[in-house]
């Protein structure tokens, strides 16, 4: 099997998609414009790794409340330092930041909603 993409119940959907695609780099792939509005993201290699949609009536995580190590998604960041004060400046908060021995940088950042989010600046990447 290979994996699709992770599924998330927002109650600000289009706001988020708007961010990811402007401050991630994430593209819609395909939309549904009728509740649930499902929107499948893909990252730069053209994966879909996100799909984000509005079910109201459906308990919607409170992303806030949820400690990062719980879940989060991570992004290869080519140079974590600059995206990490990039993205503080449209909304993301600071959570805190690895430097590990071999050359590798990690940022925990929340965006704007709350959603944990990694930067992953690997000294050997995966």
């Amino acid at each position: 099997m290979t994996f699709e993409h992770f599924a998330l119940n927002v109650a600000h959907l289009q706001d988020m998609v708007d961010w990811y695609q402007e401050h991630i780099g994430l593209k819609v792939v395909k939309q549904l414009n009728r509740p649930p509005f499902m929107t499948f993201l893909a990252d730069s290699a053209d994966r879909i790794v996100l799909e984000l949609y509005h079910r109201p009536e459906h308990k919607m995580t409170d992303f806030k409340k949820e400690h990062h190590i719980t879940f989060h998604i991570a992004f290869i960041s080519l140079n974590a330092q600059q995206d990490k004060e990039r993205l503080q400046k449209v909304g993301c908060s600071f959570i805190e930041e690895a430097k590990k021995d071999d050359g590798t940088h990690l940022v925990m950042l929340r965006d704007p909603w709350g959603l944990p989010l990694q930067l992953c600046q690997r000294a050997t990447p995966f």
